[in-house]
């Protein structure tokens, strides 16, 4: 489903093709705002790899601090990679816990990093201080591109009844819609959820050599 397939089908369900009134905004304004909000509730509900991103860095000797990708949310790993090619997966800690444990900037105490901490939005601090130049792996929990600016998106290809459900769940608190209706979206969203955390949160993360294939109970 792509957004004009989404737009259509909002407006269907909800039987309004939400016109614009003085001082508020224009249809296509309402809808997109309802499907964004919609977006930003299924990506921090369930975790799929292509919420996720990649990408490769460097740190220089002597600079403690890591610049983070401009749409950086949340880390799931930081690696740095050693002249030999080898990958050192770093230890998330607090600043505080770098600070105490590298107090001294001196160049003698320059080393392989070993931990990362958050040092605020936009960068990381490292310890200790990198005693070379080291290449950087980070895999990172990210907002895809909206589906309202890029036309489709993963959501909308392959789990567009989530998608659907959550825009008129928006809708319908927008238009104080009755609470049957209101109940019969939710419903039909939390079911569309369970189906989508099963896929990301459960079949994608086993393979059936090591957990063996999904298997429900003969009744």
């Amino acid at each position: 489903m792509n957004y004009t397939q989404l737009t259509s089908a909002i407006k269907g369900f909800a039987e309004n093709d939400f016109p614009a009134t003085v001082g508020s905004f224009t249809s296509a304004e309402q809808i997109a705002r309802f499907v964004q909000l919609a977006e930003q509730r299924i990506y921090n509900t369930v975790q799929m790899p292509a919420f996720r991103k990649n990408v490769t860095g460097n740190v220089t000797t002597g600079n403690k601090y890591l610049a983070t990708p401009s749409d950086w949310l949340a880390t799931f790993s930081v690696a740095v990679i050693n002249a030999a090619n080898e990958y050192h997966y770093l230890l998330n800690k607090d600043v505080n816990f770098i600070r105490e444990s590298y107090p001294d900037t001196d160049a003698v105490f320059y080393a392989e990093p070993q931990y990362y901490a958050v040092f605020d939005n936009n960068t990381f601090i490292l310890g200790p201080t990198p005693d070379a130049n080291y290449a950087v792996e980070m895999h990172y929990f990210y907002y895809p591109q909206s589906i309202v600016t890029a036309g489709t998106s993963w959501l909308g290809d392959n789990f567009d009844s989530v998608l659907l459900y959550g825009a008129l769940l928006e809708a319908a608190n927008f238009m104080k819609t009755d609470a049957d209706t209101m109940n019969m979206y939710k419903a039909r969203y939390d079911a569309a959820m369970m189906d989508l955390k099963q896929l990301g949160d459960a079949k994608e993360r086993q393979d059936a050599y090591r957990s063996g294939q999904v298997r429900y109970p003969v009744k």
